[in-house]
């Protein structure tokens, strides 16, 4: 009998581990948007040096929650206060399971008293409208999915149009939209400026560090918006280099967020189990993989929590409950993982690659470029000098900025800063079943050096206390 759902697919497949690990579902596409413009380094040097615009119209969820009880619903449902969260501001929304564990991120924007919109990838979707199902909540979700990853020709259309403008020389292009000085807008505020002969609106907003503006309005605007944009940078004077699907996601190396943790809902009971069962088996999560070094037989071994990605500092400590805060009240002051960004070695990277070009031999896993991550989730061991798991990397690119490829992970908290440690990078036992990994492959043991969050001091600096930048 075929599959319906997670759970039944996880009755059949006792090792849920395995399954994921060798999902033939292959690589996470950004779907739609051309991969190059002009080339990756080009558009990774622009969100440094000149400006660069983002479409960001087609890889993410898009939930629309409003009704009476929206407030409510997604406070009881997300580890953020709400308390300060007034009209036209945006929030990171990060929701956790019963048992304190991250499930997946939005960025949230509240745009009425009753009605906010959240942007950010599958799994946090996914669970909001669990959630509004499963409890009694007086509120209405509509439910925009990301575009299709290879649409094959077919007409693609959204709610919302997303771009963003990003560099040093972003604030003339929007002085030039605006049809004069943009007002200051606030880290994470909403307001709305001009664009051509439409109002928008514009979250200020910067994911690699630089100056920025992000602004969205109705899809079948897009094109109308596109051209004021490259007209505006035009007539500044302005050299916008629009970036393509490849170099986009490797901004995040930069300015340190974690994409995508596996979502820790494979395990629990009661509401997590009834979660599994309403999942469909086409979903994100029964379709999605893991790769990397890092192999266990218990899947919770790959879940994380807030206070290791960071994101403890703005749990809603006083709201009077929401799923996960006795879990998260137990784990709070204990001595736990901590996020950082791992510098790669370059002799190493250099001696991975060269392994593809020596006939005769096995090769060491392919390092792609700039995004070399090959898995929806990736967790690579990080082990010191004694050979000790002492933590994962969980996502990695290459960054012509800083010359150098860089991943985002976790570690144990006694690591220190400048450290250096052992990234296992390949698959043990000749790789997986997975379409995104070549086999065979041996395994390579590349020196990494443990360094700030964010990396690019851009992005340190100019930050507000923020999860990417908030000092423990």
């Amino acid at each position: 009998m075929a599959a319906s759902s997670l759970n039944d697919i996880m009755k059949q497949n006792s090792d849920i581990v395995g399954r994921l690990r060798n999902s033939p579902i292959g690589m996470y596409v950004y779907p739609v948007v051309t991969p190059e413009f002009s080339n990756w380094r080009t558009e990774q040097a622009a969100w440094r040096n000149s400006a660069v615009l983002f479409d960001q119209s087609h890889h993410m969820d898009e939930l629309i929650v409003e009704g009476p009880d929206a407030e409510k619903f997604l406070s009881h449902h997300g580890i953020n206060s709400f308390s300060n969260f007034d009209l036209n501001r945006a929030k990171h929304f990060v929701p956790v399971t019963p048992n304190g564990h991250v499930i997946g991120d939005h960025i949230i924007f509240r745009e009425r008293q009753d009605k906010f919109i959240l942007v950010g990838r599958a799994p946090t979707s996914n669970w909001l409208m669990f959630c509004a199902a499963y409890g009694k909540w007086n509120v209405r979700i509509k439910h925009d999915p990301r575009s299709t990853s290879r649409p094959e020709g077919e007409r693609v259309l959204r709610t919302h149009y997303r771009y963003q403008i990003q560099g040093p020389d972003a604030p003339k292009i929007f002085e030039k939209m605006n049809g004069g000085p943009v007002q200051d807008i606030k880290f994470f505020h909403v307001d709305w400026i001009n664009v051509g002969s439409k109002r928008v609106q514009a979250l200020r907003h910067g994911m690699s560090g630089a100056p920025g503006l992000e602004i969205w309005g109705p899809y079948e605007d897009k094109n109308y918006i596109l051209s004021c944009i490259l007209e505006a940078a035009k007539d500044a004077n302005v050299d916008l280099v629009r970036c393509g699907s490849r170099a986009y996601s490797t901004n995040t190396v930069e300015s340190g967020w974690i994409p995508s943790p596996l979502p820790a809902i494979y395990t629990g009971d009661g509401m997590l189990q009834a979660y599994r069962e309403w999942l469909g088996a086409d979903s994100y999560e029964a379709n999605g993989s893991i790769g990397g070094s890092f192999v266990s037989s218990n899947i919770e071994d790959y879940y994380v929590t807030p206070f290791e990605l960071g994101y403890d500092f703005y749990i809603g400590w006083k709201k009077d409950d929401f799923i996960g805060k006795a879990a998260l009240e137990k784990m709070k002051g204990q001595v736990t993982r901590k996020k950082v960004t791992f510098e790669w070695n370059a002799d190493d990277v250099v001696d991975v690659i060269a392994s593809a070009f020596r006939p005769g031999e096995e090769n060491y896993k392919w390092i792609d470029f700039p995004v070399l991550n090959y898995a929806s989730t990736s967790a690579d061991m990080i082990v010191n000098g004694d050979g000790k798991m002492v933590g994962m990397s969980m996502f990695a690119g290459y960054s012509y900025n800083e010359r150098c490829v860089l991943s985002l992970g976790i570690v144990e908290a006694d690591v220190k800063e400048g450290d250096v440690l052992t990234l296992i990078w390949g698959e043990p036992d000749g790789g997986t079943g997975k379409t995104s990994s070549e086999r065979p492959h041996k395994q390579a043991k590349i020196r990494v050096r443990v360094s700030p969050t964010p990396y690019a001091r851009e992005a340190r600096e100019s930050y507000a206390d923020s999860w990417r930048s908030k000092k423990k």
